[in-house]
């Protein structure tokens, strides 16, 4: 068996036997929904070379939108799930067809400036609870036969679900779609002399970022019961970045990682030393970035190469 393979079969088990280890389920859920959330940027940012400061739109937008469904209109999970991502993918096509007219800085000042805007009307609109957000938003039963009220019965659910994100990912990044974003990242001026109608390539890139980050934040809505403000707030947005750029930017598994460390930091240390929690992360992110300038896993990926 390839290396490769053994590595992702064990890395299968592993995650299938964590509820028998006694680590809290809830936890490890809220830890796969922002690992979705990071690889959703990381395929705009790491493969499209597109920086987005307001990604966190996307990813609440989905979690409101998955809550007003389940908890006004009576959804069920699997339907609730697909409304979030479908609001999403609707607002990507907005914002990214107004962000891909600029490069650069300017492209993410565009992000940031209109997921501000989302922000405004997710504060105001009667729908989304305002500052309270959205409470007791029940988990259903999926498909009408599988309860997800059980921690266990729904973190397969996440599970299968994030191993599907990154199957996909995975299979964008390396078709001729994937191919051409990059080369897009590389040397866009290159692409448009080829031919490439690189504006379409750009915006479908940010729909499907935006459709997984909402798949994220649909599920966190589920797993939790809420969704509030810090959903959609600059603060989420930032860490996505930090979560991105600490395991690797371009990598599959570096976003990942990523969102491990700082989800834990924040569960384990928010105890210990209560508010200074993000303190102590941007110290270690400073740390990473002076030490391993290509994050965690792109730095031991390069020194793989070099052996």
């Amino acid at each position: 068996m390839p290396t490769r393979a053994l590595l992702y079969l064990v890395g299968a088990l592993g995650a299938a036997a964590i509820p028998l280890t006694g680590i809290y389920p809830v936890f490890v859920m809220k830890l796969l929904c922002f690992a979705i959330f990071a690889c959703s940027f990381n395929l705009l940012l790491g493969f499209g070379g597109m920086l987005s400061f307001g990604h966190a739109a996307f990813f609440g937008t989905a979690a409101y939108t998955t809550g007003w469904l389940v908890a006004e209109r009576h959804w069920g999970p699997g339907a609730a799930i697909g409304g979030g991502a479908l609001a999403a993918a609707a607002l990507g096509l907005v914002i990214g067809g107004l962000a891909i007219r600029r490069q650069g800085i300017y492209l993410a000042m565009v992000t940031l400036a209109l997921a501000q805007l989302v922000y405004f009307v997710c504060l105001e609109a009667p729908f989304t609870g305002g500052e309270n957000g959205l409470q007791g938003v029940a988990r259903g039963t999926l498909f009408g036969f599988l309860p997800l009220q059980s921690d266990i019965a729904m973190y397969y659910f996440v599970l299968c679900l994030f191993a599907a994100t990154l199957a996909a990912i995975m299979r964008i990044v390396h078709s001729p779609f994937g191919r051409v974003l990059e080369a897009i990242r590389e040397n866009e001026s290159r692409a448009i002399s080829l031919g490439y109608a690189v504006k379409r390539y750009k915006l479908l890139a940010f729909v499907l970022s935006a459709a997984l980050a909402g798949l994220g934040g649909s599920l966190k809505t589920l797993v939790l019961g809420f969704a509030t403000l810090s959903d959609v707030s600059q603060s989420t947005s930032g860490e996505v970045i930090l979560m991105t750029l600490l395991g690797g930017i371009g990598t599959f598994f570096g976003p990942v990682l990523g969102a491990g460390i700082v989800v834990s930091l924040q569960e384990y240390l928010s105890e210990l030393v209560g508010g200074w929690v993000m303190v102590v992360i941007g110290a270690i992110f400073v740390a990473c970035v002076l030490s391993f300038r290509r994050g965690i896993v792109g730095t031991i990926l390069r020194l793989r190469m070099r052996r």
